[in-house]
């Protein structure tokens, strides 16, 4: 296919999220925002976050969960909150109590396991949140059939409604202002307002997200399809020749790292798999090395002992900076390996030192939009390798 058209459809796969991104959230802002005044006072109350999916949907359990413990909001506190996709339906029957609040998350089609694991939270009077579904105190409807866009614009609610609980925790709860917030919320520095003008307030501000959110995917239209094409070039070339996708970052860009292993390795839809592997998904090595050797090197160690020469190595970061993607970042480029970063900000380190053959960068300063755009991006670098294997 020539470039221009590689280009056309590049962008019309990025653009086509928006419009079922802001009906999404016309639909949810307001609902939302309940839940999570309602969740805001369970965390008060000494409750906790339990998440669980199956396959690339417990990526998006990992990602609730890490950032409600170690929230990207400067000054927040840390509220408890655990992955328990490995065995919900025992986590929740040992663990869950009547101030907690259970999340799962699952495809488009719904999960029957998820909706049992959500009964036995209800039975021990948990809240309860399905991302989809229909029976819960909080249900969401699937917004589309299509598990990509569905994964991504559960990973903007996701994001919302962590910021949402801050703001009733620390506002709402309180009934003070919350310092260092005000950019994100005008209202909070406003005289105390009725329960409802503050949840149709935050309902507003949701919905103001989502637009952001798809303001900065045109930005990636417009600007980054060159580098879209390159990676899906480099990958395609590697892959073809035999080669595997390894994938790594930290923290929320270690589940993106992980699910798009997932979408190369088991992808549905009649796709021919592709060999990927994670070096995010192995606590046991991760913890090893930095215990014993140093966090810079968790990945660069893996890598050594993990890489071909043939391989490509794709980074996840959204600052560019992260000193143990670019250790890793300047070993698979020592070793012969392609090299892919998706990156924030203007690219960090990655960008300025040129460690990355193809350098995607989404040009914005808030990790959680930068996290979401990332999203697509590898939704449609998977769905462009799919199609060459058609």
């Amino acid at each position: 296919m020539p470039a221009v058209e590689v280009q056309t459809r590049l962008r019309e796969r990025i653009l086509e999220r928006n419009d079922p991104c802001v009906r999404f959230f016309e639909r949810e802002a307001v609902p939302l925002a309940r839940a999570c005044h309602v969740m805001a006072k369970r965390f008060r109350d000494g409750g906790r976050l339990l998440a669980f999916g199956r396959g690339p949907y417990a990526t998006d359990a990992m990602h609730l969960s890490v950032e409600f413990i170690h929230p990207v909001l400067v000054g927040k506190r840390a509220l408890p909150a655990l992955d328990v996709s490995s065995a919900p339906q025992a986590w929740i029957e040992t663990l869950a109590g009547a101030s907690d609040v259970v999340v799962a998350l699952g495809p488009p089609e719904g999960d029957c396991d998820a909706d049992a694991a959500l009964r036995a939270a209800s039975a021990r009077h948990a809240m309860t949140v399905a991302w989809p579904g229909t029976d819960a105190d909080y249900a969401v409807e699937a917004p589309v059939g299509d598990a990509h866009l569905h994964q991504e614009l559960f990973e903007l609610l996701g994001h919302s409604m962590y910021e949402t609980v801050h703001v009733f925790l620390e506002h709402v709860s309180r009934h003070k202002r919350v310092e260092g917030l005000e950019f994100l919320y005008p209202f909070l520095g406003e005289a105390q307002s009725s329960e409802r003008q503050l949840v149709d307030a935050v309902a507003s501000s949701i919905l103001a997200k989502a637009r952001d959110a798809n303001a900065l995917r045109a930005q990636v239209a417009a600007e980054q399809v060159d580098a879209i094409a390159r990676a899906i070039d480099l990958l395609a070339e590697r892959i073809d020749s035999g080669g595997r996708i390894v994938a790594f970052g930290n923290g929320g860009s270690a589940t993106d790292a992980t699910d798009f292993v997932l979408d190369c390795i088991a992808p549905g839809n009649g796709w021919t798999p592709i060999p990927a592997i994670s070096l995010a998904l192995e606590p046991a090595v991760i913890t090893a090395t930095a215990n014993d050797v140093g966090t810079d090197v968790i990945f660069l160690r893996q890598l050594i002992a993990q890489c071909r020469s043939g391989d490509v190595a794709v980074a996840f970061s959204t600052s560019g900076g992260s000193r143990n993607v670019i250790a890793a970042l300047e070993e698979a480029g020592r070793r012969g390996l392609a090299t892919v970063a998706l990156l924030g900000y203007d690219g960090g380190e990655i960008v300025r030192r040129d460690l990355a053959d193809a350098a995607i960068v989404v040009g914005s300063d808030y990790i959680p939009r930068i996290q979401e755009a990332q999203g697509t991006i590898y939704h449609v670098i998977r769905e462009a390798l799919a199609e060459r294997t058609c």
